[in-house]
């Protein structure tokens, strides 16, 4: 009985020294007392990002309620605030606000943190860190969330990060999607602070997928994540409708004012669940407007005309459901910016010139060119104005090249040149000039390019159109310019290098078209060299063409009239016209 007696005290001292987890090696090497097992940032840590968030591990589950702003807490300067998590064994402190650049801080837990028996960290735990001087970004949400389930097999993913990156490295290489180690193609964007990763086809049913954001992917000043972020999702069975196509198109430019905002679905929808679902915004404002649904297109009506030269966001969210009942995987967010009507260059004095010559001249080869409603200028000599009059004067007409301009001619010297002509020649050349470079890439970036430089045959709402190889052609049809009832819609096409109306052969003209209230005064080209219109003779040519290296019209030796409602402007080489007439708008 008294063998009994003692082992049973023996237990009872064995357990009792377990539980009540005395500070001694024997204790801790029994896993019995709570210690910190690992923090992040690690002790001694430099170049720690500013807005970490920062964690202590512990090396079994503790009480919750023991960990708090008093017992966990990091120390700067002054004491920061924040806020405490726990999850695991894992507590988290996430700062109110950024930490202070290029500053050591002190982490503590105290003894006042109990595991889930109450047995206290003999010691208070103390680390140290100190900061860098730039702010990281990180990944701050993604979707689908990190081990969700049930995911639609035409899921599109998305990382958000905490600021704006470079979107030159948000890309395939550092946005990857896999299925095991097999990975999955797709395209990647990059919109606001989100990127998204498109899969090429649609995921396989009831399987783990793998996506990482690498830390290729850096900020705009050049500073890359951390770590690799990485998070992983099931898939379920069910395909989420999408949406296929909207109008105006993501990124869109030149929209006009009165635009009705569509979106088209791969799927009949639930039309009671569209209304809510489809938004307008300018910023954080929402646009009040009507919703309706017709076919497997929706339509967004505003209430009043949106804003000049404005962006806005349009959203079909999740509400949005099939007549199955499935919702869209994931918000379809786009943007579009309206018609600037104050994209239309200041011409200024150069406005009252057809045809402006440089510092080359103006030369006419033809009984029937007329420059109505305007003057012609050059800050050559006059003599390299030839085959012109104006109601004064006569430049080197022949029998054979005689051209009448209803306004002036404006050159140098000598006679019928004159230092005040010259003047305003030179203003002109300068005017001229300047609206030329107002209205270059750099200074209206976002051209598009819809017919790969050739224009000839497409239909073009107002807006800017570059063209992507450095040349523009009409020649595989007409263009026509439709302003849709907007006399204040304004295009702005840009070439780098040159312009070319028309084919060769007696039929060969092409012409620009206006409709719905297109104007030729708010047509403007700008070309990187030379431009040629209508070398066969012919056809009617729409707006102010500025191009730095000449401008010709028709040949020697046409007599079919080629118009030109608008104005040649050449920067420093001549305009030279054949049977030409240009209305000065």
């Amino acid at each position: 009985m008294r063998k009994k007696n003692l082992l049973v005290t023996l237990a009872i001292a064995i357990v009792t020294l377990i539980t009540s987890c005395a500070k001694d090696d024997f204790q801790e090497a029994l896993g019995v007392c709570p210690i910190v097992t690992a923090t992040n940032p690690l002790d001694g840590a430099t170049s720690v990002p500013l807005n970490k968030i920062i964690t202590v591990t512990f090396n079994e589950e503790m009480n919750p309620e023991t960990i708090d702003l008093t017992s966990f807490t990091i120390v700067g300067a002054s004491t920061i605030a924040g806020t405490i998590s726990y999850s695991g064994t894992t507590a988290t402190f996430t700062p109110d606000f950024n930490l202070t650049p290029n500053t050591t801080y002190v982490g503590k837990v105290t003894t006042a943190v109990k595991d889930l028996n109450g047995n206290a960290l003999q010691q208070d735990y103390i680390w140290t860190f100190t900061t860098g001087s730039t702010l990281q970004p990180r990944v701050i949400a993604t979707n689908p969330t990190n081990d969700e389930t049930n995911v639609v097999l035409n899921k599109v993913l998305s990382a958000s990060f905490n600021m704006p990156m470079n979107p030159l490295t948000i890309n395939t290489t550092t946005f990857t999607l896999k299925q095991g180690v097999t990975p999955i193609s797709g395209a990647v964007t990059y919109f606001g602070n989100t990127a998204f990763f498109t899969p090429n086809v649609n995921l396989s049913a009831n399987m783990v997928y793998t996506a990482t954001i690498t830390t290729g992917a850096e900020n705009t000043a050049g500073t890359p994540i951390n770590i690799d972020y990485t998070w992983s999702f099931t898939t379920g069975t069910i395909i989420a409708p999408r949406v296929i196509s909207t109008s105006p198109t993501p990124n869109e430019n030149g929209v006009l004012l009165n635009k009705v905002v569509t979106a088209t679905f791969d799927m009949t929808m639930n039309p009671l669940t569209i209304p809510a679902s489809f938004t307008l915004k300018q910023g954080t404002n929402t646009i009040n407007g009507n919703v309706t649904y017709l076919g497997t297109t929706a339509s967004f009506t505003p209430n009043s005309p949106l804003l000049e030269n404005t962006v806005y966001t349009a959203s079909i969210s999740t509400t949005a459901k099939n007549v199955a009942g499935v919702a869209l995987a994931n918000d379809y967010v786009w943007n579009f910016t309206t018609l600037n009507n104050s994209i239309a260059p200041n011409l200024g004095t150069a406005a009252m010139f057809g045809a402006f010559g440089g510092n080359a001249g103006v030369t006419n080869q033809g009984l029937n060119t007329v420059i109505n409603n305007g003057s012609i200028s050059t800050t050559a000599a006059s003599t390299l104005v030839t085959g012109f009059h104006d109601a004064t004067a006569i430049y080197t007409e022949t029998p054979l090249n005689k051209g009448f301009v209803t306004g002036a001619i404006y050159t140098a010297p000598p006679a019928p040149g004159t230092a005040t002509s010259f003047a305003i020649a030179t203003q002109g050349l300068a005017d001229a000039n300047a609206a030329y470079l107002s209205i270059s890439p750099a200074s209206m970036p976002g051209g598009t390019d819809p017919g790969a430089g050739e224009l000839g045959g497409l239909t073009l709402t107002p807006g800017i159109y570059k063209s992507a190889s450095g040349s523009f052609n009409i020649s595989n049809g007409n263009l026509t310019l439709d302003a849709q009832g907007d006399p204040n819609a304004v295009w702005v096409f840009q070439t780098a290098s040159g312009l070319t109306v028309g084919i060769a052969g007696p039929t060969g003209a092409k012409s620009v078209n206006l409709i719905n209230g297109a104007l030729a005064k708010n047509v403007f080209w700008y070309v990187g060299s030379a431009a040629t219109i209508n070398a066969a003779g012919g056809g009617v040519m729409v707006g102010t063409i500025i191009a730095n290296s000449g401008v010709t019209f028709s040949t020697a030796g046409n007599a079919a009239q080629t118009v030109l409602n608008g104005r040649a402007l050449s920067l420093i080489a001549s305009v030279t016209m054949v049977n030409t007439t240009v209305n000065v708008p």
